[in-house]
């Protein structure tokens, strides 16, 4: 299957020379020829990064390669992992909270008079999207390791306090703060793996991230079981022990992170026990080769602000408001969808919210390998997004239990694909650090208000078939294959101007869109 991205030919491959890009702001570089091999060093701080490298022995053609490939295992097996263990923490809350929200905590708190349980859901998103850009920015400014690590302590910290909370108005207080600590976690994450990996390696490495992240939803749903059979012990009840387990085991992770994570490609040899200088050389020689972006420019708020001109970052964020309607109304509500809408006990609610999650890791590794393998991503969202409506058809419009719940598999499985597709969509398309920057908050802090709205679609009153969230699930999700489909003609268009006329896209030579 040919290419949509013009992108530079895989490792391996076969295909005409592309020069790499080149950004034509980057003054910094500093470039020498001697003999066969050109040695191109970037200077960063008080470090200088080497990115070309001598030619691999004539005897061994894919020596290079397999060091890449071996190197690409140890970011994989690292960061891939504390970052789908780190997002977790984020769908945890809402799984922790729908899990109560089936025991006694809506009538313990005074959560069930009128939409009190919605604000307590409306006011931590409200609270994340304002911080959300200046926590993501302390990534880059503070490092990854101690920026991930104190935001994901203070994370467990507030969600511990939880668990003693006794009015619904100290609830909200805590939710906002929460929503504060966890700001950072998804656009960091999404930022910092961006960094790490060529634009046709990402979407199974954030594939792989949502993973662990569903993984660690699915077993904390069943821990919550588990957790609810505590009630009373101790003179708590069971939705306390929720909050107070995963208060401080995220703690925990949190001091775990600092070593657990790893910084930037550029600083990579500073890792605990990670790449060394060399190793880190490689990688950054890939990333250069790919987008010509390794090198940060000097921050000053201009510079990450001025991005908010480029309207297509607007579209990526849009098409994230469209995906979180739905992601936020299935992760919230499930549980209380299967216990209202189809006869469940409160604990074979919590059970059977589980296994869906489990399904939606064939899905997203399927559809990220298909991506990544043959260079594509409005396809894959748009057979996501289909998926998706198909899903919700069933789960609204079916009689039978049975296949309502098959419906719920469907639509999970779907949205979890769409979110590894829809952040490397937008993460292939940019280039620049500081512009990674803005368009990963920009396109949570989105996320967020569909997550503000999703909040709201599932009525309790509409049950069993809640039409309101159907129908707004749908029709968000014919939108999206909307607008990837004006995504996609505007790429090809600005791609073949590339090539008839030799137009610089995003202020680089050689840069290609992806579609």
């Amino acid at each position: 299957m040919a290419s949509s991205t013009g992108a530079l030919d895989a490792p391996g491959t076969t295909g005409a020379p592309t020069p790499p890009p080149n950004r034509h702001h980057n003054k910094t570089d500093k470039k020498t020829t001697t003999g066969e091999a050109s040695n191109v060093s970037l200077n960063l701080g008080d470090a200088t990064l080497n990115t070309t490298h001598n030619p691999p022995d004539p005897s061994n053609p894919q020596n290079d390669n397999e060091s890449y490939k071996r190197i690409r295992r140890k970011v994989d097996l690292r960061l891939c992992t504390i970052a789908g263990l780190l997002c977790s923490l984020n769908l945890l809350d809402s799984g922790v909270l729908s899990s109560a929200a089936v025991t006694s905590m809506l009538t313990d708190l005074g959560l069930d008079v009128g939409n009190r349980f919605s604000i307590s859901i409306f006011i931590f998103t409200i609270s994340s999207i304002i911080f959300q850009l200046p926590s993501t920015i302390a990534v880059r400014l503070l490092g990854p390791r101690i920026w991930f690590s104190v935001i994901t302590f203070f994370f467990g910290l507030i969600t511990l306090c939880t668990g003693f909370v006794r009015t619904w108005q100290q609830m909200i207080a805590l939710r906002i703060l929460l929503g504060a600590a966890m700001a950072g976690i998804f656009p960091g994450l999404a930022y910092l793996i961006s960094t790490w990996y060529p634009r046709g390696e990402q979407q199974l490495r954030f594939a792989f991230m949502q993973s662990g992240e569903v993984v660690v939803l699915a077993t904390g749903s069943l821990v919550n079981y588990g957790l609810n059979r505590l009630d009373g012990r101790r003179g708590l009840e069971g939705w306390r022990w929720m909050f107070v387990v995963q208060g401080v085991c995220t703690c925990v992770i949190g001091i775990v992170t600092y070593w657990w994570m790893v910084d930037f490609p550029e600083n990579s040899d500073k890792s605990f026990r990670f790449l060394t200088r060399e190793e880190a050389d490689i990688v950054a020689s890939r990333i250069e080769k790919d987008r010509g972006d390794v090198i940060p420019q000097k921050f000053s708020i201009v510079e990450v602000l001025k991005h908010a001109k480029d309207l297509k970052i607007w579209a990526f964020a849009c098409l994230f408001f469209m995906q979180n309607i739905v992601s936020t109304a299935l992760a919230y509500f499930v549980p209380i969808i299967l216990q209202n809408g189809l006869g469940y006990s409160s604990d074979a609610a919590i059970i059977l919210s589980a296994p869906p999650y489990y399904y939606a890791i064939v899905p997203v590794l399927l559809s990220s390998w298909y991506a990544d393998r043959f260079r594509v991503r409005g396809p894959v969202i748009t057979f996501n997004a289909t998926c998706l409506i198909t899903g919700f058809a069933v789960l609204g419009f079916a009689g039978n239990s049975g296949a309502r719940y098959f419906g719920v598999f469907l639509a999970t499985g779907a949205y979890v694909a769409n979110w590894a597709a829809l952040t490397a969509y937008q993460a292939n398309n940019v280039v620049g650090q500081w512009k990674r920057v803005f368009t990963a908050a920009a396109c949570t802090m989105f996320n967020g208000a569909g997550g503000i709205a999703g909040s709201f679609i599932v009525q309790n009153y509409e049950a069993p078939h809640y039409a309101t969230a159907v129908w707004i699930s749908i029709g968000s999700h014919l939108l999206m294959i909307t607008l990837v489909g004006l995504l996609t003609i505007y790429f090809y268009l600005a791609n073949r101007s590339l090539r008839r006329t030799g137009k610089v896209l995003e202020q680089t030579v050689g840069f290609r869109f992806t579609y």
